[in-house]
Parts: structure tokens; sequence; C-alpha cells
């Protein structure tokens, strides 16, 4: 690596960006760690990882998203509360700001990859002032060898100035922090928020975009791992459900927790990391994902930490629920190589149903995998957010809402068609509530889903007897190795049955009421699965 080097590559000239002070490019994590001790950016850990601070926001600032509306994606993104439009002018002018603001100041400039498929993979360049930034983006995508390095020209580039704020009645924001896209200029610019998960999810609206509608692939908000005998598992699913807990499994190879592509070879990661929530995380449930947690290059947002003997407490939520630790994947015992697998044999949407009515695990008929795949349901929980005091259903298309650029039904249309082609069992598996809500019920816990899940994916589950339910017209399965019978139906554990019902019909009409958006573009078959 040199300092004040941009002849490597593209220079930064092409982004506007002149006059920097130190420049470090594609900088090694050993660099990265003395530079955020330098700074003041964050504290190393008694076993090696890093914790870092992410301020005011500990979260995405959903509101604050933007996407310039200009002709070349005019008429293909799915404009509304999620893809907001933003003048090209205000943009442009926010931009020569940004770029003053640059003038002067040190920068660090990571070259890498999104996508681990040769065919698909996109070269971008992230480029921060904050040193953990650069290492955030160093562990979550993938990185570049040497002699790749060397030849690496960016397609699309982020800008991450946490320390810029927007002045919103002159650029047109909502507030002093932005994170905008701009599809022509092949270029994403955030400013006002530490959040670093920014970062990663403005790549993956990107690859949201890009993928599907240019090559036809399927972009997933997803996990994925594979058995010993090659097959193939996804797992959709919202924050706070388990996608990464579940795919990062002793007996299976993780692919990928968060992001995947599904093409005509298989399934493919989009990054070369990992961005776990690790709030109230053990050693005994979670073991592998535990030990990241205690390595050299691990990111630890928002963790509560002892100055002095800088041990970390992993139950502390005193900054926030969204504790999170950022890691290359192999930092992971057991992972597929190069991060790819074939078609998926079982497809599994997970929720977290905090009203507690919906089966521990179902069977989902192709219909019954597009209704909840459009339908993508999980479940606030009372305490979580200001104001939130019962339960709340969320419904997030396709598990992922505020990642995707283009309408709905193009993702499902092609789901449905990968599904069908290739003879994906399709399972909904709910790891929230069991007996009843929060305070009346209990989590369901991580052993029975662990179980429930491997006998699904080793055909344990279809070999058995189903029985189905009468509210949700789901397939329940009437035993599993290590869990107990009762529980596999969700009216078996209420103690009240007549709340129950009442519970479920509740349920089963919020999830008609989502749907009445997509009935439109969906078969008659699908419409009708509730």
């Amino acid at each position: 690596m040199k300092l004040n080097d941009i002849t490597r590559g593209t220079g930064l000239e092409k982004h506007g960006i002149t006059n920097a002070n130190l420049i470090y490019w594609t900088p090694p994590t050993a660099v990265l760690y003395e530079q955020i001790v330098k700074r003041g950016e964050g504290l190393v850990t008694h076993l090696g990882a890093v914790a870092v601070k992410t301020g005011h926001y500990t979260g995405r600032a959903a509101n604050e998203k933007f996407v310039v509306d200009e002709p070349s994606c005019h008429d293909h993104i799915n404009w509304g509360k999620v893809n907001r439009p933003f003048d090209p002018a205000k943009f442009d002018a926010l931009y020569h700001r940004m770029t003053a603001y640059m003038q002067g100041r040190d920068l660090f400039v990571q070259d890498c990859y999104a996508g681990t498929s040769p065919s698909h993979r996109l070269p971008i360049r992230v480029i921060t002032e904050k040193a953990w930034h650069s290492l955030f983006a160093r562990n979550m995508f993938v990185r570049a060898t040497p002699e790749e390095l060397e030849k690496h020209k960016p397609e699309f580039t982020v800008i991450d100035m946490p320390n810029f704020h927007s002045v919103p009645k002159t650029d047109g924001t909502n507030t002093e922090t932005f994170i905008i896209i701009n599809f022509a200029k092949k270029l994403i610019i955030i400013g006002g928020t530490s959040y670093a998960g920014e970062i990663k999810k403005s790549i993956f609206t990107i690859l949201n975009y890009l993928l599907p509608h240019q090559k036809k692939v399927l972009s997933m908000h997803c996990s994925a791992n594979i058995g010993d005998k090659g097959d193939t598992a996804i797992f959709f699913g919202l924050s706070g459900t388990g996608k990464t807990t579940l795919s990062a499994a002793p007996n299976r190879a993780l692919i990928g927790d968060d992001e995947h592509g599904w093409d005509d070879k298989g399934v493919f990661n989009f990054e070369g990391g990992c961005y776990a929530k690790i709030i109230n995380l053990s050693k005994e449930s979670e073991p592998e994902i535990y030990e990241t947690t205690r390595r050299f290059g691990t990111v630890l947002e928002n963790v509560a930490i002892d100055t002095l003997t800088r041990r970390i407490d992993l139950n502390d939520d005193s900054f926030t629920e969204n504790t999170r630790a950022s890691y290359p994947i192999t930092h992971i015992p057991n992972i597929a190589e190069g991060s790819i697998g074939g078609h998926p044999t079982n497809v599994i949407m997970l929720t977290c149903d905090a009203f507690g009515v919906l089966p521990p695990i179902s069977r989902l008929t192709p219909e019954q995998a597009m209704y909840h795949f459009l339908s993508g349901y999980t479940a606030k929980v009372a305490g979580t957010e200001a104001g939130v005091t019962e339960p709340q259903a969320t419904f997030s298309t396709c598990f992922g809402a505020p990642f995707m650029a283009l309408h709905p039904s193009v993702y499902a249309g092609l789901l449905k068609e990968k599904i069908g082609k290739h003879k994906s069992h399709c399972w909904l598996v709910n790891t929230g509530w069991s007996g009843g809500g929060p305070g009346v019920g209990s989590r369901m816990k991580i052993a029975y889903s662990r179980a429930l899940v491997n006998a699904a994916l080793d055909g344990t589950l279809a070999k058995g007897e189903f029985e189905q339910d009468p509210f949700f017209g789901l397939s329940i399965p009437k035993a599993c190795p290590g869990v107990p019978a009762e529980v596999l139906n969700p009216r078996n554990v209420w103690k009240d049955k007549a709340k129950y019902d009442a519970t479920a019909k509740d349920l089963v009409e919020r999830f008609r009421k989502n749907f009445e958006q997509f009935k439109a573009h969906v078969s008659a078959e699908i419409a009708k699965v509730m």
C-alpha cells in the first residue's frame, strides 16, 4: 500500500475528488487497525476485535434514502415510499459541496467486488473518511487479489462521509442525513450517518436493480448453505428472524448470511463477509458466530465494552438492541468453496411471529410460497421501538422491501420460475413466539428451530404425516425428532383456545389487507391462498 497514491487503477479525479491529503488505498486490516486507534475511532477488545460506536444512528436511516430520477432508470424503478425520487440538479449541487468537503482530508479507499460469481460480480470502490468504515467494507465485500487490483476499474462507487451534512431546505433532503443512489453516474453518496450498514445495503440495492433487470438473475435477501450431498438451501427473512443463526450450522457449509443471487448455475454470495446481529449472543446456542466476536478483524458495532479490561458484554443493550458484528466469512470454520452452491433443494422463509399463532414450521405449496414471499411477514415486538406497546405486523415484500428497486412482481416472477424449474421444496418457519405473544407465551427455542430446519433439509419431515391449519391453510408436520409434538401445532400450546382463534383470524385479515396491492400482478391461485 502506498500513501497519496492515486495512480493505481483509476484515480480519484474521476470522481471529482482533488487535493485530498493522505489516501490509504485498499489498506490491509492491520493498517486500518492502527488508524482506527490513532484517530480515536474505536477500541481494540481483549481478544482482538475492534469495538466502535455509530453515534446517533444505530440502524438504517430508511427515510433518508433516495434514488435520482433520471431517464436511464425512470421507467424501471418502483417509485414510492421506499424508492423516493431525487432531483438530478439537486444531486449535482450536493455532490459538488461534498467533493469540496473532502479537500485536504485523509481518505480511505477499498477497491473490491460485489458478488462471488465471475459472470456477475460488480467491481466497486468504497471511499470513506473513517478508517473503521473502510475495514467494514473490506470485511463485507469480496476482496480483489493484488493482480486484480492493478486492473480494477470500478463500475459503481460509494462515497461515505458521515461528518458531512446536507442542508434540507437547499438540498431537498428530509434531514441533514442522506443516502442517494445515482444510476446514471454510477455513484452512491452517504452523509450524516456513521451506521456502516448503509454502505452494504446501498450496494445491495444496486445489485437488486442491475441483476434482475439486465441479466434476469434473481437477487435475494437471504442466507444460504450447502449440505454434504451438495444440496443447497436458502433462508429468506427480515432482520431478527434467524437468517444468520440458522444458516451458520455446524453440519452444513455456509455460502453466505444475507445477500445472494440465483442464476442459471445456482446460488452465489454477493458478499465476502457477514453482518450478524449479536445482542444476547451465547457460545452455547450460536458457537460459530460467538467465536467471531473474539477474532482479529471483526468490527463490533455499539457493543458495550469495559474500557479498563477491554472485555465486551454481548447482553448489554444500553446503546441499542441492534448490536452487530462485521467479519470476513473466513472467520466461520465451515464455509462453501467460492461462496457458491447449486440450485436450492429447499427454500425456507423465516418469520418472527410475535402474535404466536403461526406454526414453528409448515410446508408450502408453490402458490403459498409466492404469497408469503410477496407478503414478507414478520412482527415487531413491544418495547423494541418507541410507541410499540403490543406486537405489530410488519410486511416487507420479498423479505427486503427497503432494498428492492424494481417492482416486487419482478422478483416474485423470477422466484416462481426457478422454484418450478428446479422443483425446490418450500417451507415457512416461525422463529418467534409460541403459546401466546410476549408476556404470555415464550420465544421458540433455537434448538427447536434448528431441529425443524434440519428435518426439513434432510427429508425427514417430507416423509411424515401432516395436518392442515384451519386459518392459514398451512400443512403442519405431526412429528419431528427433537421437538415435542404439542409444539408443532401452535393452537395446542395456547391455554386460551378462543384467544388463539381470535388472534389467528386477526392476523389472517392483516395478510389479506396487505396482499390487496399484489392481486393484479399474480394468478388467481396465488391471490386466494388466504
